[in-house]
């Protein structure tokens, strides 16, 4: 009887629910609170991660005015634009700096700046030459990969520096300039064959004048009696001069690693051939790169690379009875001893060649880019040296030899 009466019920309910549902027919507001819910209709899957829509990978490619410069088989470009590309390579860093050193070298670039072998910066850089582009080669020490950036720029489009006055990138090849008319024999000889091996830099830069009567400063005689001396001895690497590196600590405050000159500036006060601290000198603390050079520092730089050991005991009378100079008392007692050392030098004596016969030194006169040439045309004592027109010959037979 009690099963009989549920059997009752729950028919009766479904027939309500029925009516119901049929009486909704057509009625929008009501059919919709039977709808599903939409949010349930879009959420995932919750065992199924969802998937980010993947882009192409753009690979980097080289910029069209890349030099031609050897590249490290085991690197890979990640980054590539108009005068700076960057690169990676799963080998150590000291790796890639021996390939680019040597490849560089046996490539004919000048190594202005070479690899340091003990940077401790994070970062080791290497600067090159050739004709009219710069390269440098900036290894960082990362991990796992090795990242290298190498960027390329015209020399004489150099970035700006602290240095108000840039100059002019080294000559590395030969120079003709305009206005060698204008100077006369012996000195324009001299200045042609040092042209010719590519040491003199124009004046003003990216011009084709040589100026042979403008002043030159400290900084520009200094980079030429590098140069000179590295290319009359090219073949005889004992006598040339190091560049400093950018890890050297600067011997002048006013020559900072980012000079343009400072690997020749600090080359030649690491090589003990100019006056410094490093010397014990604790006076010479400036170096003064863009004040006009002095007939006294001009003989005194000089000597110091033709005698290549320390100057001899000099006097004001002994100055007096070999050169005759009348102002022997104004002179510098260091310039004293370079004179005296030059004087028995002969007929190769630096005197001579810039100044000819003459009684008055006058060490504190400024110096013509004539007179830096002439005194540089020649390095070398007592018949031990060479000079620019020896050194231009045998450079043109090896030349010849190789055609």
């Amino acid at each position: 009887m009690l099963l009989k009466k549920y059997a009752t019920i729950r028919t009766t309910l479904l027939a309500s629910l029925l009516g119901l549902l049929t009486a909704c027919s057509g009625n929008p507001n009501i059919e919709k609170l039977f709808d599903a819910d939409p949010q349930l209709k879009q959420t995932p899957n919750p065992t199924t991660s969802p998937v980010a829509p993947t882009n192409p990978t753009t690979q980097a490619t080289l910029p069209d005015d890349f030099p031609d410069i050897p590249r490290y088989p085991n690197a890979e470009l990640i980054a590539g634009e108009p005068g700076n590309t960057r690169w990676q390579s799963s080998d150590p860093s000291n790796a890639i700096a021996t390939f680019y050193q040597q490849q560089l070298q046996s490539n004919n670039w000048q190594i202005v700046t070479p690899f340091s072998t003990t940077s401790e910066n994070g970062e080791n850089a290497l600067v090159a030459r050739q004709n009219d582009l710069e390269v440098k080669i900036a290894i960082a020490q990362s991990s796992p990969n090795t990242e290298y950036v190498i960027s390329y720029q015209q020399a004489n489009a150099a970035s700006p520096t602290p240095n108000p006055n840039p100059t002019p990138t080294v000559a590395t090849t030969p120079t003709e300039f305009s206005d060698l008319e204008t100077i006369s024999e012996p000195w324009r000889g001299y200045v042609e064959n040092l042209a010719a091996l590519g040491v003199l830099s124009a004046n003003p830069p990216q011009s084709d004048r040589f100026d042979p009567n403008a002043i030159i400063t400290r900084r520009e005689y200094a980079r030429w009696l590098v140069t000179t001396n590295n290319q009359l001895y090219a073949n005889q690497s004992n006598r040339q001069i190091r560049l400093a590196s950018q890890s050297d600590q600067p011997a002048f405050k006013d020559v900072p690693q980012s000079d343009p000159d400072f690997a020749a500036i600090q080359g030649l006060a690491n090589a003990g051939f100019l006056p410094s601290t490093l010397t014990g000198d604790d006076s010479a603390m400036l170096f003064r790169p863009d004040a006009p050079l002095t007939r006294e520092d001009l003989i005194a730089w000089k000597v110091a690379l033709d005698l290549r050991k320390a100057f001899p005991t000099a006097s004001i009378d002994g100055i007096k009875q070999t050169w005759g100079f009348q102002d022997a008392t104004k002179i510098n007692p260091k310039a004293l001893q370079a004179l005296y050392a030059d004087y028995q030098n002969g007929a190769q004596s630096n005197i001579g060649r810039a100044f000819g016969s003459t009684t008055l030194f006058q060490p504190k006169k400024t110096v013509t880019r004539t007179e830096a040439a002439a005194v540089l045309w020649y390095f070398g004592y007592q018949g031990d040296g060479i000079s620019a027109k020896e050194a231009l010959t045998t450079e043109q037979a090896q030349s010849q030899n190789q055609n």
